[in-house]
């Protein structure tokens, strides 16, 4: 009879969590879905007369101007962000895994871009990019790299890479972090034994290093890939998602359908869409990570 209260007893500590959970969380999520079903638009919304429309709405969503290109978008925007975060990221933790006395100084001056909050980064990314007195094309004009100011954020076809570099600039410090706690924790005596056994820094990195980091590797490059496609707020200051639609994503254009055409419904469906390749990577994530555990 004392364990029975003893478990309600435990529960009480879990409760609040699940409280927010379903309501801030939990709450709307399904009503974007249910949402996503009906037709609802401004004058709708304000009458309560909400039809069931079955898909009609992700079917007029594939129709939707800028609706395949925001998918691609999504899509490069987010390996072309992770790879090279990731990359530049282990570099700067190989480097800052060496003993020198600037090494912990060096480190927190990297961390500055990632505590930046992303609007403001978004906002001097946007200065610095302007097409005539924008730094980066005064210091390419100033050595002699280019004749003419580039078009960083106007031209179609840069724009979204240009909103990649800003974000790069951003993600490098967190991949840094999490890459770096995962170097310090490798065994010294395994490259002390492949020292012994001849082996050049190469191998050590290649069949060491990148093996043994192979756990943190694969949380880096999930978290980084579900924190990178549901961008919205860079994208959205820099460029608002043009030129031409060049830099649309799915968060803009589910914003855009909702907010500014107050296609609500439609807006909801882009919203589920993104939601749903989220969830698969997820669940993908942890099949990959039960596998490592169980072997």
């Amino acid at each position: 009879m004392k364990k029975f209260p003893n478990r309600w007893g435990e529960y009480l500590f879990i409760y609040p969590a699940v409280i927010f959970m379903l309501l801030l969380i939990g709450y709307p999520l399904i009503y974007n879905i249910i949402l996503s079903f009906q037709d609802v638009d401004l004058s709708s919304l304000a009458s309560g007369d909400k039809h069931f429309v079955g898909f009609d709405n992700y079917k007029a969503l594939a129709q939707e101007d800028g609706f395949g290109i925001s998918v691609w978008n999504t899509i490069v925007y987010t390996l072309g962000s992770v790879i090279f975060q990731v990359v530049i990221g282990f570099l700067l933790a190989m480097f800052f895994s060496m003993k020198f006395r600037l090494a912990s100084f060096l480190r927190g001056v990297v961390m500055i871009s990632w505590l930046i909050p992303l609007t403001i980064t978004a906002l001097l990314y946007k200065f610095m990019m302007g097409s005539g007195e924008g730094i980066f094309n005064q210091m390419l004009m100033s050595i002699g790299f280019i004749d003419d100011p580039i078009q960083w954020l106007s031209n179609p076809d840069i724009a979204l890479w240009s909103v990649i570099i800003a974000n790069i600039w951003v993600g490098i410090p967190f991949n840094m972090l999490l890459l770096s706690t995962g170097l310090s924790n490798l065994p010294e005596d395994v490259y002390e034994s492949a020292s012994l056994d001849g082996a050049n820094w190469f191998q050590k990195l290649t069949r060491i290093t990148i093996p043994l980091l192979r756990p943190v590797l694969l949380v880096v490059l999930m978290l980084g890939f579900i924190y990178t496609f549901k961008v919205f707020d860079l994208v959205f200051v820099m460029t608002g998602g043009g030129p031409i639609n060049s830099t649309e994503v799915l968060s803009t254009i589910a914003y855009r359908l909702s907010f500014n055409e107050f296609e609500f419904s439609i807006g909801a469906a882009a919203a589920n869409i993104l939601f749903f390749i989220l969830l698969i990577v997820s669940v993908i994530y942890l099949i990959m990570i039960n596998k490592d555990e169980e072997a």
